[in-house]
């Protein structure tokens, strides 16, 4: 493959550049594609038999028009034995995301970082605040409910988002906890549950809380079905919340928002769950298979994941868009490089689970790329640089400055020659006095960075605040009244976390020190609803930092003023229920 491939990444913010955009520069045919690491799809559904029924059927389906949206609705609701009522179903969960941001996010969202870009993205677009809570790599990026419920409620926050597993690290919440979390944020505007990926969890029989979000006044599920399916190119999700939600939601979708080959393939379902089923089970077994091989390269370290992903840490020294750069031109072999994911660096890939012979390919190529003789490590030229990471250089500095510890010392200071070599996040390297972000913020999203301004007073949690530029004071009206606490029944003490899939690699220790597992930190069992999570403090103003915390504007390199406008019938018994979680294979 040419360079000009490999610089399609370089114009992509926030995503990898469309398969058909890699084979018409490649002016490769159809088919013909490199193996693809990086679009996270079920590699066994839908069957071959399944394929060439559609392929039968072809002109029929891009001919006439699909049924209604409703219709089709009602066919997956009968699969899935869930209320029509209370299930909206998009053009792809992007679209349900859109819409949730336009019509149920007033001022505020919460989002654990990194994540899914388009729930920071999003309400950036629409000039809501977005309030980043980062994920440690120390702890393996997991999320903490009772610190992140803290968070929320220091900040004022009136929307929540959670994603389980969580894109692109595959951290998994168990689901007895999230119930309790749901319940601490019932004076919320909000709560999001975004289980696009729970169909590959194999921690719990049933992790989903569809069942749960329908019967809360403010609790939305969103569920995708392209990734499960293995069909990305159709684009087609739902959400399942409680009826007036989900109309809220449904009664702005256009009549046909759904296209023909949606339709074809929801009444296809009906007579495949067994096929489905075993395709799930494969995903989960190849899922322990790749990790384990992965662990086993010297100094590549593989997080615990529910997806159908492994979120992995190069080694000391290689770069990640040299890598991926050299597996796509010397392998042929696309991996998901995500330093233009916010709370991640160039240091990390997300890998798609695929068959063993794929998996053999990518381990081989990696060796090659790590450690082949003649190169070295994969790290780039002094000439070259990393200058091409979508302005993760800001992103990683504001992050590692920030991890736990509230604003500290980020100036707008211009120095554009020191932009490539920030330290990965949580690496513990030493960040200089002065952090030049100011060339490579304004790179992360559309906003220009302000000039200047004002100093503004911090509490005493904040280290050196006479040293933190800040944005103008927020003239803010008067407080948003809180309402009461919420008084619900003591929380049952957590569970044990699920066991880890990945096996270690005690032979080849790694060069940097292993992120602690998952089952190492238990959150201790609480003794009270309010005990892990304080009540409401009242809101904070846009663009003032919380403790341990990122408000968007600081990321962006805004000052978080301004508004950015942006331009049936039951089926089978043996199909999957909306758990995701079926009886057959």
């Amino acid at each position: 493959m040419s360079g000009n491939v490999t610089s399609l990444f370089r114009s992509t913010a926030a995503h990898s550049p469309s398969m058909a955009a890699l084979a018409r520069e490649s002016g490769e045919t159809a088919g013909a594609g490199p193996v693809d690491f990086c679009i996270p799809c079920n590699p066994y559904f839908p069957t071959p038999a399944m394929f060439d029924e559609m392929a039968g059927r072809l002109r029929d389906i891009i001919t006439y028009y699909p049924s209604s949206a409703d219709t089709i609705t009602a066919e997956l609701c009968g699969l899935l034995q869930l209320p029509p009522q209370c299930v909206a179903m998009g053009n792809g969960s992007t679209e349900l995301i859109t819409w949730i941001d336009h019509l149920l996010v007033r001022e505020s969202l919460a989002v654990p970082v990194p994540t899914f870009g388009r729930w920071t993205d999003q309400p950036m677009e629409t000039g809501k605040r977005v309030d980043m809570f980062p994920l440690q790599e120390s702890s393996g990026f997991t999320l903490d409910l009772a610190r992140y419920a803290e968070f929320i409620r220091a900040r004022g926050t009136r929307a929540v988002v959670i994603c389980n597993p969580n894109n692109p690290d595959g951290g998994y919440q168990n689901k007895q906890a999230l119930v309790q979390f749901m319940d601490a944020m019932a004076d919320r505007d909000l709560v999001v549950i975004d289980e696009s990926f729970l169909e590959f969890a194999d921690a719990e029989a049933e992790p989903s809380v569809v069942q749960e979000a329908m019967l809360r006044p403010n609790v939305v599920v969103l569920r995708s079905l392209g990734k499960n399916f293995g069909l990305h190119g159709i684009r087609f999700g739902y959400l399942v919340a409680n009826p007036a939600l989900a109309g809220r939601v449904r009664s702005m979708l256009p009549k046909w928002n759904l296209n023909s080959f949606a339709e074809h393939v929801v009444f296809m379902l009906r007579d495949h769950g067994a096929e489905y089923a075993q395709s799930l089970h494969q995903v989960r077994r190849d899922r322990l298979e790749m990790s384990g091989q992965l662990a086993a390269l010297p100094g590549l370290t593989v997080y615990p994941s529910q997806g159908n992903f492994l979120f992995v840490r190069l080694p000391v020294g290689a770069e990640g868009t040299v890598v991926r750069d050299r597996m796509l031109t010397e392998h042929r072999v696309l991996v998901r490089e995500c330093g233009n994911k916010i709370g991640s660096s160039s240091r990390f890939l997300r890998l798609v689970v695929r068959p063993q012979p794929d998996v053999r390919r990518l381990v081989s190529g990696m060796e090659q790329v790590l450690y082949g003789a003649g190169r070295g490590a994969a790290v780039p030229e002094p000439a070259a640089g990393n200058g091409y990471s979508s302005g993760t250089a800001a992103v990683d500095r504001l992050m590692s400055e920030t991890n736990g510890k509230g604003m500290r010392a980020v100036t707008a200071q211009n120095a554009p020659a020191a932009i490539g070599a920030a330290p990965a996040v949580g690496t513990g390297t030493p960040l200089p006095a002065a952090v030049p972000v100011a060339a490579a913020a304004a790179t992360v999203g559309p906003v220009p960075m302000p000039v200047a301004a004002p100093p503004l007073p911090q509490p005493a949690p904040y280290e050196n605040p006479a040293q933190v530029p800040q944005p103008a004071p927020y003239e803010s009206p008067a407080p948003v009244p809180q309402p009461a606490p919420y008084q619900g029944p003591v929380p049952v003490p957590q569970p044990a976390p699920y066991p880890q899939p990945v096996p270690a690699a005690a032979a080849v220790p790694a060069p940097a020190p292993a992120p602690v597992p998952v089952a190492a930190v238990p959150v201790a069992p609480m003794a009270s609803p309010m005990a892990a999570y304080p009540p409401p403090t009242g809101p904070t103003p846009p663009g003032v930092p919380a403790r341990g915390g990122l408000t968007a504007a600081q990321v962006r390199g805004t000052n978080g003023l301004e508004s950015v406008q942006a331009a049936g019938r039951p089926g089978p018994q043996s199909w999957p229920n909306a758990a995701g979680m079926g009886q057959v294979g």
